[in-house]
């Protein structure tokens, strides 16, 4: 590795994939990775890189540890029904530490019209899945190892609508996952795999997933499950799990929501439902006799979308003409930084549901969690091999501010700022989704650095000083 700067130091230059990243945009136009139709995204430990284009329909995955040699693109077999893709992530299918190889990994991306599609390194579709009829704004996978809220370290992946968040278990994600990719294995499975791209989710099964309705306070733009959440007041006590879900958007800054696993249909819910569908079931086929209508070949339609599981509204922040925009989680889920309209950082306590600290001056700035080595001595000693641990390492925010061209890091919660590095236009600052556990040594949570103009993917050095 060569260091670059005194904070950033170069992990790879993917000028090897120029030809594989030419698919997605790159080498076009200077600052090509601005454009808000370019979607990238590390994969975990940032030994592969995933850039999508909304434009032009097509997923190019580039393995990083090879300097970008060997990359795979792929062009889905999206019609108008499936849309284009609007988001993309990584799935890890296995805690280990080795587990990021080609059989360890998927990418997720969504498209426009709700619909999930899961892709091996490779370039094998392993699963295709309708959620719900609008365009998918995020895909967000979470390990839930360090959350405090959580009673069993259930991994997660949410996939976020405009008013709408949907939340697929860890553990069902993977088993079907896996299984995907064992029958890929046999040729016999590979080759209808290959003709199932283009085909219905039928053949593919379901993902059990549960879904939730977020507008009471407007539609949002961006919204993350921050993990599990007490049972209201007075309510019996069951097995049914309730999540704490934040949103952001446009009508409210920030809201926040329970999560119930339940529907809660209401009996006069359900009474209406079943009249309106029997009466139009009547009138439907009344209709028929009279006009003695020839019966249309059978076409094939979308599943209906699954109902809405019970959602209770918390709290909302309404001042406007101030809109919510981005918002990022800390590992644990316990804060969340969230971007606005009117260029300021506002930092939540998610369990109190206060504001904490606020940054003023930052328009179009991406945030992500960072931790820095906390013991500056032991940092620099390089007279030996060191094993850190959690402890040696403390919370720190990465702010992206492009139209200052500068990376700023700020110890939480209420810290000073630690480091100022300057970074050139047409950069990205970028997360694996996932760290992957190891036996031996505590794995940081780290942030990079992506030129799109030059390929050169940097790290965050974790030490200050």
């Amino acid at each position: 590795m060569a260091p670059r700067g005194h904070h950033l130091t170069e992990v790879a230059l993917l000028a090897s994939a120029s030809a594989d990243l030419a698919a997605a945009g790159a080498g076009e136009r200077e600052g090509w990775l601005d454009d808000p139709a370019v979607l990238p995204s590390l994969g975990p430990r940032a030994r592969a890189l995933a850039v999508a284009s909304a434009a032009r329909s097509v997923l190019v995955i580039v393995p990083v540890t090879e300097g970008g040699g060997g990359g795979v693109t792929v062009e889905p077999a999206l019609g108008p029904e499936e849309g284009r893709i609007s988001a993309v992530e990584w799935v890890p299918l296995t805690a280990e530490e080795d587990g990021d190889g080609e059989e360890g990994v998927a990418v997720a991306i969504g498209t426009d019209t709700g619909w999930l599609l899961f892709y091996s390194l490779a370039g094998d579709l392993l699963h295709k899945q309708s959620i719900y009829p609008a365009k998918i704004l995020k895909l967000n996978f979470r390990e839930r190892k360090e959350n405090a809220w959580e009673d069993s370290g259930s991994n997660e992946l949410s996939v976020v609508f405009p008013g709408v968040i949907a939340r697929f278990d860890g553990a069902d994600l993977q088993s079907i996952l896996q299984k995907s990719f064992q029958d890929v294995k046999s040729r016999l499975w590979k080759d209808k795999f290959e003709e199932e791209d283009a085909s219905d989710e039928g053949s593919f099964g379901r993902i059990p997933f549960r879904i939730w309705n977020v507008s009471k306070f407007g539609s949002c733009a961006d919204a993350a499950i921050v993990g599990l959440m007490p049972p209201p007041l007075l309510e019996l006590q069951s097995s049914q799990r309730h999540y704490c879900a934040i949103t952001v958007g446009e009508d409210a800054v920030v809201s926040a929501y329970r999560l119930s696993e339940d529907r809660g249909r209401s009996i006069v819910g359900a009474i209406l439902s079943r009249g309106v569908a029997a009466t139009f079931s009547t009138i439907s086929s009344l209709s028929k006799i009279l006009w003695r209508s020839e019966p249309s070949p059978p076409k094939k339609s979308r599943p209906k979308p699954q109902s809405f599981a019970k959602t209770s509204p918390l709290t909302c922040l309404k001042d406007s003409p101030r809109k919510g925009e981005r918002l990022t989680l800390s590992p644990s889920g316990t804060l969340a930084a969230i971007t606005d309209s009117l260029g300021r950082i506002l930092l939540l306590d998610t369990h109190a549901l206060v504001a904490v600290r606020l940054w003023k001056g930052y328009r179009d700035a991406s945030c992500l969690f960072v931790e820095m080595l906390l013991n500056k001595d032991k940092a620099s000693s390089s007279s030996m091999h060191i094993e850190y641990t959690k402890s040696d390492y403390c919370l720190c925010l990465a702010i992206h501010a492009p139209r200052k061209g500068i990376i700023e890091v700020w110890k939480m919660r209420t810290g000073s700022r630690l480091l100022t590095i300057p970074c050139p236009k047409g950069s990205r600052i970028l997360q694996p989704s996932a760290r992957l556990s190891s036996t031996y040594s505590y794995t940081p949570l780290e942030v990079y650095l992506f030129n799109g103009d030059s390929g050169q993917l940097s790290v965050l050095n974790s030490h200050v000083g």
